[in-house]
């Protein structure tokens, strides 16, 4: 799907045809769209390169323009994992910005409905950079999500003897794992763009560079710190896991031996020999009291090691 964008007196309004100073939203586009954006001067192999979701970040420039890709991240309803990285390729060429990825990305919504007041679809660097600087945000989003779900898994697994929630925590962990590689690809990339000087035309679109590799950088830090907790509260809650399924292993041996207690004092006075006061006219009362003493007392062995 191509849509069109320039920014008026009203702000950024949605246009029918392409005109100077556009901004070209294309997700997932048909062939006749691709050949549509090869007739507005986007070479197909950017394009493809953009819809390839193994893609890595980098920088191409030429005298005619020039061509950015970063990876941003993506969640997935229901899917393992629940979130991922996907490529989003920024061609800038002539008066025109074209943005390319596979899916319509939320990010593209509030850069439409002006989040940011000084965004102008005819400052076409100006534009890459507030979209590396939403990517960014988008990232620290994503992991605050994150970690509110790891947090309720967490609740769920100091009672659990099972290994659903440790698989939980798995699919998150993977995420973070794309996370981390994806940003600091798109870190190396910024470096990059930084040092070839291409922002440096106004002192604003430096501060703003800047802005971005300082989000980055933070959404990294996050990125690791949410790894780490995540890897050890995995190794912990194993543990616990484990010690659960102990403990209750050990309260069903408990178990077993005192209710089979009974029934060896009943075999050995089933059985056809002569035994002690097997005559007595008490002597099945005996038994009984024989049998909960020996209960009583193994009950109380049991209950002084914390076997219950």
């Amino acid at each position: 799907m191509l849509t069109i964008y320039k920014t008026t007196e009203r702000g950024i309004e949605q246009l029918d045809s392409m005109v100077n100073g556009a901004w070209v939203k294309a997700v997932d586009p048909t062939p006749e769209e691709i050949e549509q954006l090869v007739n507005w001067g986007v070479d197909v192999d950017y394009i493809n390169y953009s819809l390839d979701l193994d893609e890595m970040p980098r920088i191409e420039r030429d005298e005619d323009y020039t061509f950015i890709l970063l990876r941003v991240p993506h969640r997935q309803l229901e899917s393992d994992p629940p979130y991922i990285t996907i490529p989003l390729g920024i061609m800038i060429r002539g008066n025109m910005i074209a943005t390319i990825c596979k899916y319509d990305k939320e990010m593209f919504k509030v850069l439409a409905n002006g989040k940011y007041r000084m965004l102008k679809t005819g400052k076409r660097y100006r534009f890459a950079l507030y979209i590396f600087l939403e990517t960014a945000t988008r990232y620290l989003t994503h992991l605050r999500e994150i970690n509110r779900a790891t947090e309720a898994i967490e609740d769920q697994l100091q009672k659990s003897q099972r290994n659903r929630e440790l698989l939980e925590l798995l699919k998150y962990q993977k995420s973070l794992t794309y996370f981390a590689t994806a940003l600091r690809s798109n870190e190396v990339m910024m470096e990059r763009v930084q040092r070839m000087q291409i922002f440096n035309y106004y002192e604003e679109d430096q501060d703003l560079l800047e802005d971005v590799l300082t989000e980055n950088q933070q959404a990294i830090q996050m990125t690791n710190i949410n790894t780490e907790i995540l890897a050890s509260m995995m190794d912990a809650f194993a543990s616990i896991i484990s010690n659960n399924l102990n403990v209750v292993m050990k309260a069903l041996a408990a178990l077993t031996i005192i209710l089979n207690l009974p029934t060896i004092v009943a075999s050995f006075y089933g059985m056809n020999v002569t035994l002690p006061a097997q005559d007595h006219p008490l002597a099945f009362l005996f038994i009984i009291g024989v049998t909960v003493g020996v209960t009583a007392v193994a009950t109380y062995i049991f209950y002084k090691r914390d076997w219950f």
